[in-house]
């Protein structure tokens, strides 16, 4: 009996601060039906503030500045990337899952070209931060599906 007390006493703590732990505000989970520039500059101002971390849905839209001409192998599967500029001053990078996606071989996207996306702000720091989970897929973690259409093209 006293072992079995013994490891409850050692678990209940434990799943106590599993149970109260905070969870991600609803916004974090609801995206624009349209282009919300503004709505990611305030995340991205906030995040860098010190405010509240935490990953958020997004629906950004802008000109394509840069391109990776490769695509990259991951952990997580092979990825091509792009800059936005989404308005004052600012280009966000955005990571596009190539084998979750329903799109040409890469490079789908030019310099120049005009991208809608949706997807997940991630913020580490200044230097990590994007958007990535730009496909249609869920997952336990992450449970808004995203996409990007470039000049009309839409690619989940």
């Amino acid at each position: 009996m006293t072992r079995v007390k013994g490891f409850f006493l050692r678990v209940l703590p434990a799943l106590a601060a599993f149970a109260l732990a905070p969870t991600l505000p609803a916004q974090a989970r609801e995206v624009a039906a349209s282009c919300d520039n503004a709505s990611f500059l305030a995340a991205q101002s906030d995040f860098e503030n010190g405010g509240a971390h935490g990953d958020r849905a997004v629906h950004i839209c802008g000109r394509v500045i840069a391109v990776s001409p490769r695509a990259h192998r991951t952990r997580s599967g092979v990825h091509g990337y792009f800059y936005v500029d989404v308005g004052q001053g600012v280009s966000i990078r955005i990571v596009s899952n190539l084998d979750e996606m329903n799109a040409p071989a890469w490079p789908w996207v030019h310099k120049g070209d005009e991208a809608d996306v949706i997807g997940r702000y991630y913020y580490d720091s200044p230097r990590r931060q994007g958007i990535d989970w730009t496909h249609r897929g869920t997952s336990r973690k992450w449970d808004v599906p995203g996409s990007i259409t470039v000049n009309g093209n839409r690619y989940e």
